[in-house]
């Protein structure tokens, strides 16, 4: 019964968060189906991750007492390397579906993505750590993930519908792994007084900015006060 109600509160924030981004897809929502294919890449990306995380690992070793070195292992070693393994599922398989085709999508396969990794990796933490940490990671590090894959998502968006504009792909990755590695440093570095509040304000800042990304792709959608319109409340 225990491992069941672990299991539970593990799988819980990842697709709550899932559905969240569904819901506000106002104007096209995508297919069940699609949307379940790119939960399922975030797994595989898990695989990506490791494979990637294996090969660093016999070329670099970081010293945990070093600030410098925790700074490489917080941005390059974990951030870009997991931020990457989930960019190239979005970027090179969901952004060329026709299912693609407006700037929200980008968000909406982008956290999908990001949840099925964020919840596989929660799932592990879970069965090792506890109860304590599957609910400490349920409004830390999920939440995490998934703005980063938000603030990932909005600038694929606006590279597929801004005159083709590519190098927002670049700056998508950039930004996740920007904001994921000053997560991670934070952490790291906990022995430094006062530090871990810099996980907690950079968390803070990507829902900010996961809020405002989100609306202003909301509105910049060619269905907008179209047919296609799904209806919402006032308040969405």
């Amino acid at each position: 019964m225990y491992a069941l109600i672990l299991l539970a509160i593990a799988l819980a924030p990842g697709a709550a968060i899932g559905v969240y981004i569904y819901l506000k897809d106002h104007h096209e929502r995508e297919p069940i189906g699609l949307l379940m294919r790119a939960f399922l890449f975030g797994v595989l990306s898990v695989v990506v991750t490791l494979f990637l995380s294996g090969i660093i690992d016999q070329f670099v070793k970081i010293d945990e007492s070093s600030l410098t070195e925790q700074a490489v292992h917080a941005f390059i070693i974990v951030a870009l390397v997991e931020e990457f393994s989930k960019f190239i599922f979005v970027r090179g398989i969901l952004y060329r579906s026709n299912h693609f085709n407006e700037p929200f999508d980008g968000i909406v396969y982008s956290v999908m993505v990001s949840m099925g990794f964020a919840t596989l990796e929660n799932v592990l933490y879970a069965f090792n750590g506890g109860l304590g940490t599957a609910i400490m990671r349920m409004f830390t590090a999920v939440p995490a993930h998934a703005t980063f894959a938000v603030l990932m998502g909005f600038y694929l968006g606006k590279a597929k519908f801004e005159h083709k504009k590519g190098y927002y792909a670049f700056h998508a990755l950039g930004v996740a792994t920007l904001f994921h590695g000053a997560y991670d440093y934070c952490l790291f570095v906990a022995w430094v007084p006062g530090i871990v509040l810099g996980a907690l304000a950079s968390l803070v800042i990507g829902l900010w900015l996961s809020k405002k990304a989100i609306r202003i792709h909301q509105l910049a959608s060619p269905f907008k006060n179209s047919g296609a319109d799904i209806p919402q409340d006032s308040q969405s």
